[in-house]
């Protein structure tokens, strides 16, 4: 017998015909003697939708009763599945975050699971329910309903199968795996076999949307394995352990005939690029800039301080994610006076466009095939950052994919006709 956590996402829950196949696949895994955790995320669109009404609200709506809002998505979807398993037989039950529970920080919109309190889904689990858990929400030490911020509910999903020991935790989604970048834009991307924790946490950072970053940093901090993998094959299609998806995994599983010095691009177009003219060239300045922000639990990625002007200033140039945009910008403007700046633009218009690989420690000339590459199709770089196996740069939204099609072929990602 083993113990596996089942998440499904959103299109995997679109609508009750595609819940009651959901259900079947659960009911397998169950039939092959398997103790069963279900996470699932709100229906497809509907967090969207959700959010549109808290930002027609107010755009500078209060975190905790958007928490209050978007996470009832995902009670709708877990209920129904409930619903649907026992319809097939199946005995089965939802657990809230709050009834689990699962206790986060109060940092509403992007909380961090502290501790899963286990004990009555041990027991469920050991008298043969499905237990069918909400992804995305947990509970604050106040008692407030909290959401862990968008695709969290891969964080949900690692962070059960983590406390709950599970032997693995497949992510069921609307691709079949993780390709070498977006089918949707280079239609020769190649499928990985495997991908090691490091590289999956440096793409889900930059822009993939296969897997929450979140939920990979704590899948490598508590060696979960996780399996990536298509909830759309056909009812005869083979059970789970042995569906040709993608393994998110150690390092040390990777045999040296699967390494490529480039694993992957990736691309986000949900950045926000933000300027403050003339800051004072002083010790502390650019502290005074992001202590405000850091304060208000806004991530900022990009950042660049320019030569600084003849009478002591200087430019500071850095990106935040879209949703973030006005409340940066609130926040900016409130400490206007601690700043000292003169001016404060932003930029929508942009996108980030990121090689990662392991592969690029022991390999000098990854940045610059880049920047020749984008040069040469005249694609201008707006700012660049890098780590031990990524570089990123920012460039203009039009020409995204370009960028992700001319770098993919000069890193030799394209797979082979046929292939």
């Amino acid at each position: 017998m083993a113990r596996i956590v089942m998440k499904f996402g959103g299109t995997s829950m679109a609508g009750i015909e595609r819940i009651r196949s959901v259900a079947a696949r659960v009911k397998r895994e169950v039939d092959a003697g398997n103790q069963v955790a279900v996470v699932v995320s709100a229906m497809a669109g509907e967090t969207d939708r959700l959010v549109g009404f808290c930002r027609e609200a107010s755009a500078l709506y209060d975190p905790r009763e958007y928490d209050a809002v978007v996470s009832s998505g995902e009670q709708v979807t877990s209920g129904l599945l409930a619903i649907a398993l026992q319809a097939i037989g199946v005995p089965a039950r939802s657990w809230l975050g709050w009834q689990l529970p699962i206790h986060t920080d109060d940092a509403h919109a992007k909380a961090r699971i502290g501790t899963i309190d286990t004990a009555a889904l041990d027991a469920s689990l050991a008298q043969g329910e499905v237990a069918v858990i909400p992804g995305f929400q947990g509970v604050s030490a106040d008692n407030r309903i909290t959401t862990l911020g968008r695709g969290g509910s891969d964080t949900s999903a690692v962070a059960v199968a983590a406390a709950m020991k599970a032997d693995r935790c497949d992510i069921y989604t609307d691709v079949d795996g993780v390709y070498t970048t977006d089918p949707r834009i280079v239609p020769r991307a190649r499928k990985l076999h495997r991908v090691t924790y490091e590289e999956m946490l440096e793409l889900a950072s930059v822009g993939a949307k296969v897997l929450q970053t979140r939920s990979v940093g704590l899948a490598m901090k508590e060696q979960v394995r996780v399996q990536v993998l298509s909830s759309f094959t056909g009812d005869d299609a083979p059970m789970a352990d042995t569906l040709p998806g993608t393994m998110i995994v150690g390092e040390e599983e990777i045999d040296d005939v699967e390494r490529q010095l480039i694993t992957g691009i990736a691309h986000d177009k949900n950045e926000a690029k933000i300027t403050l003219v003339a800051v004072p060239d002083k010790p502390g300045a650019v502290a005074a800039i992001f202590e405000p922000l850091a304060a208000a639990n806004i991530n900022v990625d990009m950042i660049i301080q320019n030569i600084a002007h003849d009478h002591g200033s200087t430019d500071v140039t850095f990106t935040v994610p879209s949703a973030d945009l006005a409340r940066s910008m609130e926040a900016l403007n409130q400490a206007r006076g601690a700043i000292g700046f003169t001016d404060l633009s932003h930029d929508t218009r942009v996108a980030k466009i990121s090689v990662v690989g392991v592969g690029m420690r022991s390999h000098a000339g990854v940045a610059s095939t880049m920047f020749t590459t984008l040069g040469a199709r005249g694609i201008n770089i707006q700012a660049i950052s890098t780590s031990e196996i990524k570089v990123s740069v920012l460039i203009h939204e039009d020409e995204t994919e370009l960028a992700v099609r001319v770098l993919h072929t000069a890193y030799g990602l394209d797979a082979e006709v046929g292939a």
